[in-house]
C-alpha cells in the first residue's frame, strides 16, 4: 500500500480547529459562514477567479487546496469535454468532503499531495488556481509551494491565486482585520507586509493584480514555467496516495 503523504505539522498546530478535525468541517463546510467570514465577498471573489480562467476550460486544470463553499463545483462545470480536473490536498478528510459536494460523473480526480511538494510532471497542466491558501502557510511553504505551481503549468499556461492583501488605511475593516487575522490566521500577516513576487521562483513575473474591497483581498496572475525544468521542483516528492476519478454513482480561509 502507498503511504499518504505526511500531514505538516504546522496544519496540526495552527489550524486543527479549522481544517483538520472533523468538527471543523462539520462547522465551516456552510456557504454562508465562508461568505460572512470574507465580509460577503465570497461569490464576488469566486467568480473573478472562475473568469480569469475561462468559461470553458480544456486540457488539464489543477487546484491546489480545496475550499469551503462552492467554488470547486463551480470550477468543474467550467471543465470542457475532454479536459480534466485535478484537486490536491494534503488532508484525506478535506479530499472526503469535497467529494460530496461534486456532481455524480464529473471529470475531477483528488489527490493527496502536498501543496510544496506536489510530485507532479514538470508542465503537465495547462493552468492552477490557489484560492485563499498561500495566507495559510509559513512562509517557506508558501514559497516552495509557489514555486510547485509554476513548475507544473506549461509555457503559456497561467496561475491564478485569490488571497488577502493590506487594505487600505482608511478601510473600516483594517484595525479589526488585523486582530482577526493575528489571532487566527498568523501566517496572513506577510500578506500584508508584502507582495506575493516576495515569494516567488526567481525571473517570475506578476503578469496582472487586481484588488478588491478596498485592497483587502487581490487577485494574482502569474505565467507557468518559462520552458519544462525551468523552476526546479521542491523536494524529492516520495510517495503519495492518489484517490482516483470519482465514480460515477458518487458526486474557508
Amino acid at each position: 500500500m502507498t503511504p499518504a503523504a505526511v500531514i505538516p505539522q504546522y496544519l496540526h498546530d495552527t489550524y486543527w480547529w479549522a481544517y483538520v478535525h472533523p468538527n471543523a468541517v462539520r462547522l465551516f463546510e456552510r456557504q454562508w459562514l465562508v461568505n460572512v467570514i470574507l465580509w460577503g465577498n465570497f461569490a464576488r471573489l469566486r467568480d473573478a477567479a472562475l473568469a480569469e480562467l475561462g468559461e470553458s476550460l480544456g486540457g488539464r486544470t489543477l487546484q491546489v487546496a480545496c475550499v469551503y463553499g462552492d467554488f470547486t463545483p463551480r470550477l468543474a462545470a467550467r471543465i470542457a469535454p475532454g479536459g480534466t480536473l485535478d484537486v490536491v490536498d494534503v488532508l484525506p478528510i478535506q479530499l472526503a468532503n469535497l467529494r460530496g459536494k461534486l456532481p455524480a460523473g464529473a471529470p475531477v480526480s483528488l489527490l493527496q499531495r502536498d501543496a510544496s511538494d506536489l510530485g507532479l510532471a514538470c508542465a503537465s497542466y495547462d493552468r492552477a488556481v490557489l484560492f485563499f491558501l498561500l495566507h495559510e502557510m509559513p512562509e517557506d511553504v508558501r514559497r516552495r509551494t509557489l514555486a510547485e505551481a509554476v513548475r507544473v503549468v506549461k509555457p503559456g499556461g497561467e496561475v491564478v491565486i485569490v488571497d488577502y492583501h493590506r487594505p487600505s488605511a482608511w478601510h473600516p475593516l483594517r484595525p479589526l482585520m488585523r486582530l482577526i487575522l493575528r489571532w487566527f490566521e498568523p501566517f496572513a500577516l506577510d500578506l500584508w507586509r508584502s507582495g506575493l513576487d516576495t515569494w516567488l521562483p526567481a525571473g517570475t513575473p506578476l503578469r496582472a493584480k487586481r484588488t478588491f474591497c478596498g485592497g483587502l483581498y487581490q487577485l494574482v496572475k502569474l505565467p507557468g514555467a518559462v520552458e519544462p525544468g525551468t523552476v526546479e521542483a521542491g523536494p524529492a516528492a516520495g510517495f503519495h496516495v492518489q484517490m482516483g476519478a470519482l465514480p460515477a454513482h458518487e458526486t474557508f480561509p
